[in-house]
């Protein structure tokens, strides 16, 4: 029987700002199990993103609960939440968020300096990182100095190395050319595959969820599709 990592369960979001109550998500189920790698599609106001963030314990739910890696993560302090974003899980943004005025390397050790990790705990597996993310080169450089995909490659980097369970990411071809976009898609399906890291990605792209070994597909705030 494959382990559960992540369950969500009668997930509702709501926001009220100066108008009548706007429903996001209405109730939604959802399960991942280990080593899978699951797109979640739809158009724009779907809920697909607010459903990630919810699920990565960014956002929390108006209803509902989500546990992942066996805690249920409206019981757990923010303390340990952020050591377990740290640790356990990761997260990409669309746009590669890194700090401008850090190097690639800085950047990228981010999490692990922030741990209190000793570099010499991480350089080695830091360096065999960058060289099978093709950045061995770029160590030294600036955010501004590479390229869109060389920049969001130093993301997926930064989240490959604290050796994460599950990597959550929120549209990371969204701001690639389709070339680029496509590099990243062959990384993160060999990331899934030779790696075996859980996958969570959100795309409007049908051509990046086919990376995926399953489709969850949204519409109007609810799954209509596993």
């Amino acid at each position: 029987m494959a382990e559960l990592v992540l369950k969500a369960e009668g997930i509702k979001k709501s926001f009220a700002a100066r108008g009548p109550i706007t429903e996001v998500l209405k109730g939604v189920d959802f399960s991942l199990e280990k080593g899978e790698f699951v797109a979640i599609v739809g158009e724009s106001g779907s809920g697909k993103s607010t459903l990630l963030y919810i699920l990565a314990g960014i956002d929390k739910p108006t209803e509902g609960s989500v546990t992942l890696l066996g805690k249920r993560l409206d019981e757990v302090k923010d303390e340990e939440l952020a050591a377990m974003r740290r640790r356990n899980f990761s997260f990409v943004y669309q746009y590669d968020n890194l700090v401008p005025n850090l190097t690639v390397y800085e950047n990228v050790t981010l999490p692990l300096v922030l741990d209190k990790k000793k570099e010499s705990e991480f350089k080695k597996d830091v360096l065999e990182i960058a060289e099978y993310l093709g950045l061995a080169d770029r160590l030294d450089s600036y955010p501004a100095q590479l390229s869109g995909g060389e920049q969001q490659r130093a993301a997926i980097a930064r989240a490959l190395v604290t050796s994460p369970d599950v990597i959550f990411l929120d549209e990371p071809t969204g701001s690639l050319d389709k070339e680029r976009g496509r590099q990243v898609m062959e990384l993160l399906k060999d990331i899934n595959s030779t790696r075996g890291v859980t996958l969570v990605m959100v795309t409007h792209s049908e051509a990046h969820a086919a990376y995926a070994s399953r489709i969850v597909r949204m519409e109007d705030g609810n799954i209509i599709a596993l």
